[in-house]
């Protein structure tokens, strides 16, 4: 038998401790039970860092923990999905092309930034959406200092005023003073559609925001959008033209588009809708997990969020329901305890609670909340098979 999970994201990292887990449990080998995990790279993307300076240093090596817990790693990318021969036919580093059984599958692709169609944009735009494109805006930041301060070369626009855009440009005037020199006169400008900075933090996060963003000296236009992007910098709905020569593109993400391939239903950001074992509703023998499906969280109506916090406990779930194989009955997902811990730069931290956002820290509290989140908590665990094997299970993984 073989449980085969796409993906190595958080999702799919726990899906593999959590399968390997029910199968120590069971005592059941590996030869009995195979459980394999495709990804181009055995490498754990700690993606909700990649708004950090020095982005390539912002990845985990998972090889040593898949071989720890009996879990084999197949190099590639899954290109097609027969759900009905049971196969993924996935592509090499090498260009060659490999067919894959399962007799259970996990979705764990994660998602991507969405780039809508508006002018420069593709020719423009950065993002901190995966490594490579974090890298690259790091990159052009600190080319930036051997061309002369004018034409908005000191300016940055984040567009999009939501979690990751917020995070960006709050980090962004301390990156700046460190290429440019603590004396330059460095401006940060975040343009969001609606009307208000961070519209889904709720009324009474955004005083603390908005108390941080005038803190750091971070602009907002609100209200509005970006119309175009050229050479000479971006031109906004509202026709309002801002030198630049750095627009970082923060404006919302889809699920990976690998669920297209899956004949089953879809929500508006491509999440397979999943029942509460997070299979996939109407496909046999394929559950999805992580950004990749649409979960509900609790009988009160609140759906997982596209976030690492959701898509490490939906993985633990997913891969220790996906080991039915071995005839043990399955646990319904669910996740009650909801936080949110923004990064707000020099200005500290925001740690909400619950899915109304109640402020429980700021400043330099919730800034080491933060800290410990982002360089411990949402690591791998060690390469020790005990201790792997025990972080997955389902109901204390992002038990806070």
């Amino acid at each position: 038998m073989r449980l085969l999970i796409i993906g190595a994201g958080f999702a799919g990292m726990y899906a593999a401790l959590s399968a390997a887990r029910l199968r120590d449990i069971q005592g059941v080998s590996p030869e009995d039970l195979e459980i394999a995990l495709v990804a181009p790279e055995p490498t754990l993307v700690v993606r909700p860092r990649l708004y950090e300076p020095k982005p390539e240093t912002l990845t985990a090596p998972l090889l040593d923990v898949l071989k720890a817990i009996d879990v084999d790693y197949v190099q590639g990318s899954a290109e097609t999905v027969n759900t009905e021969a049971l196969t993924v036919q996935i592509s090499t580093p090498k260009g060659t092309r490999k067919t894959l059984s399962y007799d259970r599958l996990v979705i764990a692709t994660g998602s991507r930034l969405f780039r809508p169609n508006i002018p420069g944009l593709a020719e423009h735009g950065f993002s901190v959406d995966s490594l490579d494109d974090a890298v690259a805006l790091d990159k052009h930041l600190h080319g930036l200092a051997d061309r002369p301060a004018v034409n908005g070369r000191d300016t940055v626009v984040v567009a999009g005023g939501g979690f990751t855009g917020i995070e960006a440009a709050t980090e962004l005037p301390a990156r700046l003073r460190a290429i440019f020199g603590q004396n330059a006169r460095t401006r940060v400008i975040i343009v969001e559609r609606n009307g208000a900075i961070a519209p889904d933090m709720g009324e009474g996060s955004r005083p603390v925001i908005e108390q941080a963003l005038h803190k750091l000296g971070v602009e907002t236009r609100l209200g509005t959008g970006v119309a175009s992007l050229d050479k000479s910098g971006v031109t906004l709905s509202t026709g309002e033209h801002i030198e630049t020569e750095t627009v970082v593109w923060a404006a919302g993400i889809r699920a990976a588009p690998l669920t297209a391939q899956i004949p089953a239903e879809r929500d508006n950001f491509g999440r397979l809708l999943v029942d509460r074992d997070l299979r996939v509703t109407g496909v046999a023998g394929v559950f999805a997990t992580g950004d990749a499906a649409r979960a509900a969280c609790d009988d009160e109506g609140n759906y997982a969020l596209m976030s690492c916090q959701h898509a490490t406990r939906m993985g633990a779930f997913a891969g220790n329901n996906a080991a039915e194989l071995l005839r043990v009955p399955t646990r319904p997902y669910h996740q009650k305890a909801y936080v949110t811990c923004l990064d707000l730069g020099e200005a500290g931290a925001l740690f909400t609670r619950g899915w109304e956002r109640k402020v429980e820290m700021v400043g330099d509290v919730a800034k080491k909340t933060k800290q410990e989140i982002n360089t411990v908590w949402i690591y791998p665990p060690r390469a020790e098979r005990a201790a792997a094997l025990a972080s997955a299970d389902p109901e204390r993984v992002t038990s806070l």
